[in-house]
């Protein structure tokens, strides 16, 4: 069973979440909270694997909340930002903060559980598209465009490894042929499923070829491996 942590000030949203994900055998909602503290004291308490989470809540948004969350060495789970505001500042933080993927609440339900599984497997949940956006301004080394988070206090690198906003702008390291190659592909917002078709091999040696890469550049994620291959030229 893959277990859900829901965050978002509406009752309703959440409730609506929630029937959408369990009529799926393998999900399990084992959790709601209406605020970014209440997601930091509901990850700690139930150990989810995904967290849905709001942005714009009271008390403690969800940005914050994800930066506490994927720093806290605690607490395993994966952050996927749910949001109905197409920006792309919230983009930016979100990703920076070491969130998984960003969905907006327009999603049909299909693509809620998708979300959840996609980020429980260990991949980030970006559309070509939106990886575009968020590579192009990573790899600029853009600071983010939101005036009040370019305030915020900068967090402790998450554990695991540097996330995209951490990354080294420069990292010592020693790709095989096939690890390079992977990083080129993973530039281009596939997945292990589509990686493997590409290089005619099985999806579970990418699976460990990505992991070979994500090691070796001390990244946390997916994202912050997508924006090195960028920054030098490998994608």
């Amino acid at each position: 069973m893959i277990r859900v942590l829901l965050v978002d000030d509406h009752a309703v949203m959440r409730a609506g979440f929630r029937m959408i994900l369990e009529a799926d055998g393998d999900i399990e909602v084992v959790g709601e909270a209406g605020d970014g503290g209440a997601a930091l004291a509901a990850a700690s308490a139930l150990h989810p694997d995904v967290i849905c989470m709001d942005v714009q809540m009271p008390d403690m948004d969800g940005l914050e909340a994800t930066r506490r969350i994927v720093a806290d060495p605690d607490v395993a789970a994966s952050v996927v930002i749910v949001t109905t505001f197409d920006r792309d500042d919230y983009l930016f933080q979100a990703l920076a903060a070491g969130a998984s993927g960003f969905l907006l609440k327009n999603a049909g339900p299909e693509e809620l559980t998708a979300a959840v599984r996609i980020a429980h497997g260990g991949e980030a949940l970006l559309s070509p598209t939106v990886t575009k956006r968020v590579i192009e301004r990573f790899a600029a080394g853009e600071p983010m465009a939101d005036a009040e988070a370019s305030r915020a206090p900068a967090s402790a690198p998450p554990r695991g490894g540097a996330t995209a906003s951490t990354l080294p702008a420069t990292v010592a390291v020693d790709l095989t042929d096939r690890e390079r190659e992977v990083l080129r592909l993973l530039a281009q917002a596939m997945s292990n499923a589509e990686i493997a078709q590409h290089l005619f091999i099985g999806e579970a040696t990418v699976k460990t070829h990505v992991s070979n890469v994500l090691q070796k550049l001390g990244a946390r994620d997916r994202v912050a491996a997508v924006v090195y291959a960028h920054r030098h030229g490998l994608a």
